[in-house]
């Protein structure tokens, strides 16, 4: 499957994760939670190219690396379950890693039915815990 992701207005924080070891997750925000804003659930993408929209209450947005209690940065999980919580989340084509703070981004998908979900982590790619998760989604592009 190929995948194209690129980001606009601000630097995108792209860390490369070397070896993922266990970590300990960091208490979620009181009342915290994540969201996406857009697309809706079931949206027809014609062309597979759309802007993200990543929403976050309870909590806010810093880049990889800022380490402020009750911030971190969103991630991406495309045709994917979520990844273990007390690891670093993986950097890969089904893992897309919001690490310049973004809360918006530019996606492409190939055609055919894809989840999306958000998972908020703290400086370090960490989940929260409890996990900050939104909802799974499913878009759809149809063939050219």
């Amino acid at each position: 499957m190929k995948l194209k992701f690129t980001a606009s207005l601000a630097v995108v924080g792209f860390v490369l994760a070397g070896s993922i070891a266990a970590a300990d997750p960091k208490p979620a925000p009181e009342g915290a939670r994540v969201y996406i804003l857009w697309p809706p659930n079931g949206q027809v993408i014609p062309g597979g190219k759309f802007w993200l929209r990543m929403g976050l209450s309870g909590a806010g947005v810093a880049p990889a690396g800022v380490d402020k209690p009750n911030t971190g940065h969103h991630h991406l999980l495309i045709d994917t379950d979520p990844p273990p919580m007390d690891r670093e989340i993986p950097n890969d084509k089904n893992h897309l890693h919001f690490g310049g703070g973004l809360t918006e981004a530019r996606i492409e998908l190939p055609p055919g039915k894809h989840t999306l979900q958000l998972l908020f982590a703290d400086a370090d790619h960490v989940p929260y815990n409890p996990p900050l998760l939104s909802n799974k989604i499913t878009v759809i592009v149809p063939p050219p």
